[in-house]
């Protein structure tokens, strides 16, 4: 196994692990909620913006171009496996080679879906709320989080 690979897998089991057991990074004591509230509580945080939040709002303005985009490659994409599907029926041969530019292409496109997938929606962008009553830009988070503030579970909404 290659060691990127390898590397990618142990810290895909370290995050599994320290989700699982609740491990923290940051270090703070968690709130303790009485029995009354569990359930129906929230801890919401002030959206800090980040180099990656104005990064992905700037990609979010050409969207609807990267999709189209997106659209074009995969139709292209799937005309040269087509082309070297056809051409290899015609010779009546299996010929390794007229298939690495459509696998070269191929692996470029999913890495640039993926690359511009994961600017874009930046982790804020699933966590982001509006909080009924409080102005400004919220996110969900955790009770270990520093700046949590607990607020009823009723008064939050996704955007």
């Amino acid at each position: 196994m290659k060691k990127p690979m390898l590397s990618a897998i142990i810290m895909l089991t370290v995050v599994l692990l320290m989700a699982t057991f609740d491990f923290s990074l940051d270090g703070s004591a968690p709130t303790v909620l009485d029995a009354s509230v569990r359930g129906k509580t929230l801890f919401i945080c002030p959206a800090a913006s980040s180099l990656w939040d104005s990064i992905a709002a700037e990609f979010g303005h050409f969207y609807r171009y990267m999709v189209i985009g997106f659209f074009f490659a995969l139709i292209v994409l799937a005309f040269m496996w087509g082309w070297a599907l056809y051409q290899n029926l015609l010779q009546d041969k299996f010929k390794r080679e007229d298939f690495a530019k459509p696998w070269g292409f191929t692996k470029l496109l999913f890495w640039a879906v993926i690359i511009v997938t994961l600017v874009i929606h930046t982790p804020n962008h699933y966590r982001h709320v509006v909080v009924d009553g409080r102005p400004g830009d919220w996110v969900l988070c955790e009770n270990t989080s520093s700046g949590r503030v607990m607020v009823s579970a009723n008064l939050v909404h996704s955007k």
